[in-house]
């Protein structure tokens, strides 16, 4: 009776010893570049979710002895990477990619976009521009994107539907634009719109006063009360380029960025979009407040609006995150292409081959472009706790091989289009090449019935 209790309480020991956790997905056997803080790099990685989030990341055979999967996706000949983080744009303006080439930015803007939006821009629109914008974004590798425009309830609920996450500001101006025809109203709307959107996993309402140039010094301040008083990021175009600086001292003998210190604006809330023309007491400032940088290379060189002193930026220890601006002016919304012009862009002003390598860049289409949007501490890296939000990049194509430095393979040779897998918030939206939530025939469909009506509007 003693061997047989023996043996038994032996069994059922193993059996403890080797009971697997259940977990909903195992991302497993490919290269895990984590951008955690020791940067680690993992050969035949794995990647555990459970939920929302990520609980476990080790070697494939640690991880599949410790867990069983309700879903296995294979990453063999993959890099697995989070999830790229896009902190500038405007989504619908898909609808207007290409329409208003080689143009100076004040001609391609109020002679060319403000008609076209005044004429276009609708509910409709902005629902399928979004719509065309996520599509891309998804099999491009963008899993977080930071916008500013107008029906922003609209780009809302379109992003979340999309399985997206997205930092979204609905547009303050200070004349009229096609969804509020007052400042009062545009206020109104982003009071709502906050409320609305506060508590959705996916969806993190922001405020976007468009510019120090286009808004009061009194729309500026009740922007910046409501971020602080719902606690929520604050972006704005700032110093984009040399005609704005100049109308900034002509008219208040400062910069933008002193300008938007003297109101009490300036906070670690606070996103600028450009920051081409920042000075070095600008940057004090802004190193001093705690305020981020997304930086748009793409947008910036189509329209000549000039190079944003990135290496002394991020030499003052100021957050940069990058973005790449509306397809309008950009034309695409591709991060592996922005963070390649960046590394480049800046080697070549700069006469220095060494400033902003491949590893920086990456960070700062990944964990900067978290910390700039205030989401440090929940995507932009992959480490147990954090939300699951990762991409599946195939290697298994001549210019991705041989592979010798996986950061500069990424920032240098990478293309949106060797995106594979994307996983947002834990949930499949992109499985090897198809997209899973939206309709891809319906939204290219609609691309083209716009592209014939907005031409007619043109003329």
């Amino acid at each position: 009776m003693k061997r047989i209790l023996a043996f038994l309480f032996i069994v059922s020991s193993i059996a403890g010893l080797t009971a697997k956790e259940k977990v909903d997905l195992v991302i497993s056997g490919g290269t895990i570049v984590t951008m955690d803080p020791a940067r680690h790099v993992i050969e035949n990685g794995a990647v555990a979710v459970l939920g929302e989030r990520i609980i476990d990341i080790g070697l494939a055979s640690e991880i599949n002895k410790r867990y069983e999967a309700g879903r296995i996706i294979s990453a063999k000949a993959k890099i697995v990477l989070p999830g790229l983080i896009n902190t500038h744009n405007h989504a619908p303006m898909t609808l207007f990619r290409g329409i208003a080439d080689d143009l100076k930015l004040d001609i391609w803007l109020e002679k060319n976009i403000f008609p076209l939006e005044a004429k276009n821009v609708n509910q409709e629109f902005v629902h399928w521009g979004t719509a065309l914008a996520c599509l891309e974004m998804i099999r491009s590798g963008t899993t977080t994107y930071a916008d500013m425009y107008y029906f922003e309830d609209t780009i809302a609920e379109v992003t979340s539907n999309a399985g997206m996450r997205g930092v979204l500001g609905e547009t303050v101006l200070q004349f009229p634009a096609p969804d509020n025809k007052t400042t009062a109203e545009a206020l109104a709307y982003v009071k709502r719109f906050i409320e609305h959107w506060k508590f959705n996993s996916l969806i993190i309402p922001a405020v976007a006063p468009h510019a120090p140039y286009t808004n009061t010094a009194e729309s500026l301040k009740e922007c910046k009360r409501l971020a602080d008083q719902y606690s929520v990021p604050l972006i704005i175009h700032v110093s984009e380029t040399k005609d704005e600086e100049k109308q900034m001292h002509d008219k208040y003998g400062v910069s933008a960025t002193q300008w938007l210190e003297s109101l009490g604006i300036l906070a670690p809330n606070v996103l600028f979009a450009h920051g081409v023309w920042l000075s070095q007491e600008d940057l004090g400032i802004i190193q001093k407040r705690g305020v981020s940088i997304s930086h748009n290379p793409e947008s910036n060189m189509k329209l000549s609006s000039g190079t944003a002193p990135i290496p002394q930026i991020l030499a003052a220890g100021i957050t940069v995150g990058l973005g790449t601006d509306g397809a309008a002016s950009n034309n695409n919304l591709d991060m592996f292409e922005a963070m390649d012009f960046t590394a480049k862009l800046h080697k070549l002003t700069s006469m220095d081959p060494t400033v902003v390598p491949a590893l920086q860049v990456l960070e700062m289409a990944t964990i900067g472009g978290a910390k700039a949007l205030q989401l440090g501490k929940d995507i932009g890296s992959l480490e147990v706790g954090k939300k699951a939000d990762l991409i599946l990049i195939d290697t298994a194509s001549a210019h991705l091989q041989p592979l010798y430095n996986v950061y500069s393979q990424l920032v240098y040779s990478a293309r949106g289009s060797d995106v594979r897998t994307s996983i947002i918030n834990g949930k499949v939206v992109m499985l090897d090449g198809r997209v899973l939530t939206m309709n891809e025939s319906q939204i290219l469909k609609k691309a083209t019935e716009y592209r014939d009506r907005i031409a007619g509007s043109a003329k």
